[in-house]
């Protein structure tokens, strides 16, 4: 069920709007949230509220702070990146093109260990991916799709987290543009190799 949480005042006054409210869904993963973004529609185009700290309280989702980094990707028809799931929050939407989400829960102590999730990615919509959960996705536009990452921490080489390859059978992941897994392109060495979702739990749980 969404829950709407309306706080707007319109950008323009002189001109007729059309108001779309925020709105959150939660998912089977445990703190993974799917956001609809507050929006303004009038005749010159569309404003979108990526992120306002006051609505997220309002909503019953953690108070983030400071983002520290923000990166955009730009991925052709088909590709897919992650699944990779450091030790930050990260807001992730799209800025433009359309994208098939893909997270997975590697968090040892999780009730939701193992569980997997997909969102179907377009402007407008935005995803809070937790610590630990492992963020992914494809490129399903004919045109290049730019994914919007935030995150709440300086991503540095080596940092603690997890990662999944997006071509492990056991995810249950139909992606939407057919994958060959020995085109680079597509995927890259480093995602295509990374382990499997029980051999990133059975590690997770040996370092507990």
């Amino acid at each position: 069920m969404w829950q709407s949480v309306p706080r707007w005042s319109p950008y323009a006054a002189d001109v007729a709007t059309t108001i779309v409210p925020f709105e959150i869904q939660p998912t089977a993963i445990d703190g993974l949230t799917v956001m609809r973004l507050k929006q303004v529609r009038d005749e010159r185009g569309v404003v979108r509220e990526f992120y306002r700290e006051s609505a997220f309280v309002e909503a019953g989702l953690p108070s983030l702070g400071k983002w520290l980094q923000m990166n955009v990707t730009e991925s052709r028809h088909g590709v897919i990146r992650g699944l990779h799931g450091e030790a930050m929050f990260k807001l992730v939407g799209i800025v433009a093109g359309r994208a098939f989400g893909a997270y997975v829960d590697t968090r040892p102590d999780s009730p939701t260990a193992g569980a997997v999730v997909t969102v179907d990615l377009r402007k407008g919509s935005q995803v809070l991916v937790p610590k630990g959960v492992c963020n992914g996705f494809q490129s399903v536009s004919k045109a290049p799709t730019q994914y919007l990452y935030a995150f709440d921490a300086e991503w540095v080489a080596g940092m603690a987290g997890s990662a999944v390859t997006p071509l492990d059978p056991a995810l249950g992941i139909d992606w939407p543009v057919p994958v060959d897994p020995d085109d680079l392109r597509a995927v890259s060495a480093k995602d295509r190799g990374a382990p499997t979702v029980a051999e990133a739990l059975r590690a997770a749980r040996s370092t507990r």
